[in-house]
Protein backbone atom coordinates (compact mmCIF):
# COMPACT_ATOMS: atom_id res chain seq x y z
CA UNK A 1 0.00 0.00 0.00
CA UNK A 2 1.51 3.52 -1.15
CA UNK A 3 2.15 5.88 1.53
CA UNK A 4 0.64 9.34 1.10
CA UNK A 5 3.82 11.26 2.75
CA UNK A 6 2.50 14.51 1.89
CA UNK A 7 -0.59 13.44 3.73
CA UNK A 8 1.35 12.77 6.68
CA UNK A 9 3.81 16.28 6.55
CA UNK A 10 0.23 18.34 6.12
CA UNK A 11 -0.52 16.63 10.27
CA UNK A 12 2.78 17.11 11.50
CA UNK A 13 4.64 13.79 11.00
CA UNK A 14 8.00 15.14 8.71
CA UNK A 15 10.19 12.71 7.40
CA UNK A 16 13.59 12.07 8.91
CA UNK A 17 16.80 10.56 7.63
CA UNK A 18 16.26 7.42 8.57
CA UNK A 19 13.81 5.31 6.46
CA UNK A 20 10.03 4.85 7.50
CA UNK A 21 10.90 7.17 10.93
CA UNK A 22 9.13 10.55 11.51
CA UNK A 23 9.57 13.47 13.67
CA UNK A 24 5.94 14.48 15.18
CA UNK A 25 5.26 18.22 15.36
CA UNK A 26 2.40 18.82 18.11
CA UNK A 27 0.37 21.83 18.38
CA UNK A 28 1.72 24.59 21.04
CA UNK A 29 -0.11 27.99 20.79
CA UNK A 30 1.36 30.76 22.50
CA UNK A 31 4.22 28.57 23.95
CA UNK A 32 2.00 27.30 26.35
CA UNK A 33 1.38 23.87 27.52
CA UNK A 34 -0.08 22.41 30.92
CA UNK A 35 1.73 20.49 33.10
CA UNK A 36 -0.76 17.59 31.84
CA UNK A 37 -0.28 17.70 28.47
CA UNK A 38 3.97 17.99 29.26
CA UNK A 39 3.38 14.50 31.02
CA UNK A 40 1.30 12.69 28.19
CA UNK A 41 3.94 14.23 25.93
CA UNK A 42 6.45 12.73 27.66
CA UNK A 43 4.57 9.56 27.65
CA UNK A 44 4.53 9.31 23.97
CA UNK A 45 7.99 10.20 23.40
CA UNK A 46 8.88 6.97 25.48
CA UNK A 47 6.47 4.61 24.07
CA UNK A 48 6.84 5.92 20.36
CA UNK A 49 9.78 7.52 19.99
CA UNK A 50 13.15 7.41 21.99
CA UNK A 51 12.76 9.03 25.17
CA UNK A 52 13.24 12.75 24.11
CA UNK A 53 11.43 15.77 22.71
CA UNK A 54 13.31 18.68 20.28
CA UNK A 55 11.83 22.22 21.01
CA UNK A 56 11.70 23.69 18.06
CA UNK A 57 12.46 27.71 17.31
CA UNK A 58 8.97 28.77 17.22
CA UNK A 59 8.16 27.66 20.69
CA UNK A 60 6.79 23.96 19.15
CA UNK A 61 7.47 20.13 20.51
CA UNK A 62 8.67 17.84 18.63
CA UNK A 63 8.77 14.38 19.17
CA UNK A 64 10.98 12.26 16.60
CA UNK A 65 12.16 8.84 15.83
CA UNK A 66 8.72 7.83 15.51
CA UNK A 67 7.87 4.85 13.59
CA UNK A 68 5.58 4.89 10.35
CA UNK A 69 3.85 2.02 12.05
CA UNK A 70 3.04 3.85 15.03
CA UNK A 71 1.34 7.19 13.11
CA UNK A 72 -2.15 5.94 14.06
CA UNK A 73 -1.60 4.85 17.50
CA UNK A 74 0.63 7.85 18.54
CA UNK A 75 -1.99 10.38 17.14
CA UNK A 76 -5.07 8.86 19.49
CA UNK A 77 -2.42 7.98 22.31
CA UNK A 78 -2.52 11.83 21.93
CA UNK A 79 -5.46 12.92 21.29
CA UNK A 80 -7.04 11.04 24.28
CA UNK A 81 -4.40 13.14 26.12
CA UNK A 82 -5.90 16.56 24.97
CA UNK A 83 -2.64 16.71 22.62
CA UNK A 84 -3.20 18.16 18.85
CA UNK A 85 -0.72 16.94 16.35
CA UNK A 86 0.58 20.34 14.55
CA UNK A 87 0.63 20.87 10.75
CA UNK A 88 3.32 21.69 7.94
CA UNK A 89 3.01 22.67 4.41
CA UNK A 90 1.19 25.64 3.00
CA UNK A 91 -1.01 26.58 5.71
CA UNK A 92 -1.09 28.74 8.75
CA UNK A 93 1.07 27.62 11.45
CA UNK A 94 1.15 27.59 14.96
CA UNK A 95 0.74 30.89 16.68
CA UNK A 96 4.08 32.04 18.98
CA UNK A 97 3.61 34.44 21.63
CA UNK A 98 5.53 35.34 24.60
CA UNK A 99 4.33 35.66 27.83
CA UNK A 100 3.02 39.40 28.24
CA UNK A 101 1.07 41.66 30.60
CA UNK A 102 -0.58 38.12 32.27
CA UNK A 103 2.90 37.57 33.23
CA UNK A 104 5.61 39.84 31.92
CA UNK A 105 5.91 43.54 33.90
CA UNK A 106 7.08 45.43 30.97
CA UNK A 107 4.02 43.72 28.85
CA UNK A 108 1.07 45.84 27.13
CA UNK A 109 -1.30 43.69 26.45
CA UNK A 110 -2.25 39.58 27.11
CA UNK A 111 -0.51 37.54 24.59
CA UNK A 112 -1.89 34.86 25.02
CA UNK A 113 -5.24 35.35 24.57
CA UNK A 114 -4.66 36.78 20.96
CA UNK A 115 -2.37 34.18 19.91
CA UNK A 116 -5.33 31.62 20.92
CA UNK A 117 -7.33 33.78 19.40
CA UNK A 118 -5.77 33.77 15.91
CA UNK A 119 -4.81 29.93 16.78
CA UNK A 120 -8.91 29.39 16.31
CA UNK A 121 -9.44 31.52 13.77
CA UNK A 122 -6.68 30.68 11.09
CA UNK A 123 -4.66 27.52 12.23
CA UNK A 124 -4.33 24.69 9.59
CA UNK A 125 -5.90 27.17 7.08
CA UNK A 126 -4.73 25.99 3.63
CA UNK A 127 -2.74 29.05 1.78
CA UNK A 128 -0.42 29.58 -1.16
CA UNK A 129 2.82 28.80 1.51
CA UNK A 130 3.22 28.69 5.28
CA UNK A 131 2.10 31.79 6.82
CA UNK A 132 3.65 32.40 10.57
CA UNK A 133 1.79 34.37 12.91
CA UNK A 134 3.83 35.77 15.86
CA UNK A 135 2.73 38.08 19.30
CA UNK A 136 5.05 40.01 21.38
CA UNK A 137 3.92 42.17 24.28
CA UNK A 138 5.58 45.14 24.40
CA UNK A 139 8.80 46.94 22.28
CA UNK A 140 11.46 44.32 23.76
CA UNK A 141 10.10 42.36 20.89
CA UNK A 142 10.95 39.61 22.66
CA UNK A 143 9.10 37.49 19.58
CA UNK A 144 10.44 39.27 17.05
CA UNK A 145 6.91 40.10 15.69
CA UNK A 146 8.49 42.09 12.48
CA UNK A 147 9.85 38.09 11.57
CA UNK A 148 6.89 36.86 10.95
CA UNK A 149 4.11 37.44 7.46
CA UNK A 150 1.79 38.89 10.22
CA UNK A 151 3.62 40.42 13.64
CA UNK A 152 1.55 41.56 16.28
CA UNK A 153 3.57 44.12 18.85
CA UNK A 154 2.07 45.53 22.19
CA UNK A 155 2.07 48.95 22.75
CA UNK A 156 0.31 51.78 25.21
CA UNK A 157 -1.60 55.18 23.64
CA UNK A 158 -0.23 57.56 26.27
CA UNK A 159 -1.80 60.80 27.90
CA UNK A 160 -0.40 63.03 30.40
CA UNK A 161 -2.83 64.72 32.91
CA UNK A 162 -1.05 67.65 34.94
CA UNK A 163 -2.82 67.70 37.59
CA UNK A 164 -1.46 64.83 39.09
CA UNK A 165 2.33 65.42 37.80
CA UNK A 166 5.24 66.84 40.04
CA UNK A 167 7.58 67.12 37.31
CA UNK A 168 9.59 64.69 38.97
CA UNK A 169 11.45 64.14 35.45
CA UNK A 170 11.24 60.53 35.98
CA UNK A 171 9.16 59.91 32.67
CA UNK A 172 11.57 61.37 30.62
CA UNK A 173 14.83 59.64 31.91
CA UNK A 174 12.59 56.20 31.08
CA UNK A 175 11.82 57.31 27.65
CA UNK A 176 14.28 55.80 25.11
CA UNK A 177 12.66 57.73 21.83
CA UNK A 178 13.46 61.57 23.74
CA UNK A 179 9.55 62.19 23.39
CA UNK A 180 9.43 63.97 26.75
CA UNK A 181 10.62 66.94 28.02
CA UNK A 182 9.90 68.40 31.47
CA UNK A 183 10.97 71.37 32.62
CA UNK A 184 10.09 73.58 35.86
CA UNK A 185 6.54 74.05 34.55
CA UNK A 186 5.24 71.65 32.63
CA UNK A 187 5.84 68.48 30.21
CA UNK A 188 6.36 69.07 26.58
CA UNK A 189 5.46 65.38 24.78
CA UNK A 190 6.42 64.90 21.38
CA UNK A 191 3.67 62.31 19.96
CA UNK A 192 5.04 61.74 16.75
CA UNK A 193 8.30 60.25 18.59
CA UNK A 194 6.50 57.76 20.95
CA UNK A 195 6.67 54.25 19.85
CA UNK A 196 4.05 53.21 22.24
CA UNK A 197 6.78 51.48 24.45
CA UNK A 198 4.22 52.45 27.69
CA UNK A 199 7.71 53.21 29.55
CA UNK A 200 6.55 56.42 31.11
CA UNK A 201 3.46 55.12 32.56
CA UNK A 202 5.02 52.26 34.23
CA UNK A 203 7.41 54.29 35.55
CA UNK A 204 5.41 56.96 36.64
CA UNK A 205 5.31 57.58 40.55
CA UNK A 206 2.25 59.50 40.47
CA UNK A 207 0.02 58.19 37.52
CA UNK A 208 -0.08 61.28 35.83
CA UNK A 209 0.45 58.99 32.93
CA UNK A 210 -2.09 56.50 31.29
CA UNK A 211 -2.15 54.04 28.74
CA UNK A 212 -5.03 52.37 26.59
CA UNK A 213 -3.30 49.08 25.89
CA UNK A 214 -2.82 48.63 22.13
CA UNK A 215 -1.90 46.70 19.01
CA UNK A 216 1.27 47.57 16.70
CA UNK A 217 0.58 45.08 13.76
CA UNK A 218 3.13 44.31 10.63
CA UNK A 219 3.24 42.97 7.55
CA UNK A 220 5.05 41.02 5.05
CA UNK A 221 8.11 39.14 7.54
CA UNK A 222 10.47 36.58 7.02
CA UNK A 223 13.46 35.17 8.17
CA UNK A 224 15.25 32.30 6.27
CA UNK A 225 16.46 32.44 2.84
CA UNK A 226 15.65 35.80 2.28
CA UNK A 227 15.33 38.68 4.98
CA UNK A 228 13.05 41.28 5.97
CA UNK A 229 11.23 42.98 8.31
CA UNK A 230 7.30 43.24 8.58
CA UNK A 231 5.66 46.54 7.96
CA UNK A 232 3.69 48.47 10.04
CA UNK A 233 0.54 49.93 7.42
CA UNK A 234 -1.94 50.98 10.29
CA UNK A 235 -1.73 53.48 13.65
CA UNK A 236 -1.69 51.32 17.43
CA UNK A 237 -5.10 49.97 16.94
CA UNK A 238 -6.97 50.06 20.32
CA UNK A 239 -10.41 47.24 19.79
CA UNK A 240 -9.17 43.61 19.17
CA UNK A 241 -11.83 43.69 16.68
CA UNK A 242 -9.64 45.93 14.39
CA UNK A 243 -6.66 43.82 14.63
CA UNK A 244 -8.29 40.81 13.67
CA UNK A 245 -10.15 42.36 10.79
CA UNK A 246 -6.53 42.97 9.45
CA UNK A 247 -5.44 39.86 10.08
CA UNK A 248 -8.32 38.54 8.21
CA UNK A 249 -7.31 41.37 5.39
CA UNK A 250 -3.61 39.61 5.40
CA UNK A 251 -4.64 36.24 4.98
CA UNK A 252 -7.57 36.77 2.56
CA UNK A 253 -4.93 38.87 0.55
CA UNK A 254 -2.83 36.29 0.33
CA UNK A 255 -5.30 33.38 -0.25
CA UNK A 256 -6.33 35.63 -3.41
CA UNK A 257 -3.44 36.97 -4.85
CA UNK A 258 -0.75 34.66 -3.79
CA UNK A 259 0.95 32.18 -5.77
CA UNK A 260 2.12 28.08 -4.87
CA UNK A 261 5.26 28.11 -3.40
CA UNK A 262 5.51 31.81 -2.76
CA UNK A 263 5.86 33.82 0.95
CA UNK A 264 2.91 36.40 1.96
CA UNK A 265 6.38 38.64 0.90
CA UNK A 266 6.62 37.93 -2.36
CA UNK A 267 2.97 38.17 -2.84
CA UNK A 268 2.70 41.87 -1.33
CA UNK A 269 5.93 42.99 -3.17
CA UNK A 270 4.32 41.46 -6.71
CA UNK A 271 0.81 43.04 -5.91
CA UNK A 272 1.62 45.92 -4.58
CA UNK A 273 2.03 46.97 -0.83
CA UNK A 274 -0.50 50.18 -1.38
CA UNK A 275 -3.45 47.19 -2.49
CA UNK A 276 -2.79 45.29 0.70
CA UNK A 277 -2.83 48.56 2.73
CA UNK A 278 -6.06 50.00 1.03
CA UNK A 279 -7.79 46.41 1.65
CA UNK A 280 -6.08 46.76 5.45
CA UNK A 281 -8.10 50.09 5.22
CA UNK A 282 -11.54 48.93 4.01
CA UNK A 283 -11.87 46.39 6.76
CA UNK A 284 -10.88 48.25 9.27
CA UNK A 285 -13.47 50.98 8.39
CA UNK A 286 -16.25 47.80 8.41
CA UNK A 287 -14.78 46.51 11.77
CA UNK A 288 -16.38 50.21 13.77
Amino acid sequence: MAVDYQALKNGGFMRQRQKDHFSLRLKVVGGNLTTERLRVISQAADKFGVGRVHLTSRQGVEIPFVKLADVGEIKSFLAQGGVETGVCGARARTVTACQGSEVCPSGCVDTLALAQEFSQRYFGRELPHKFKLGVTGCQNNCLKAEENDLGVKGGYLVAWRVDDCSLCGVCAKACRRGAIKVTEETVHFAAGQCNHCGRCVKSCPTGAWSGRSGYLVSFGGTFGNNIAPGQVLTPLLTELAAVLAAADAALDFFATHGQPKERFRGTIERVGWETLSRLVGERLGSSH
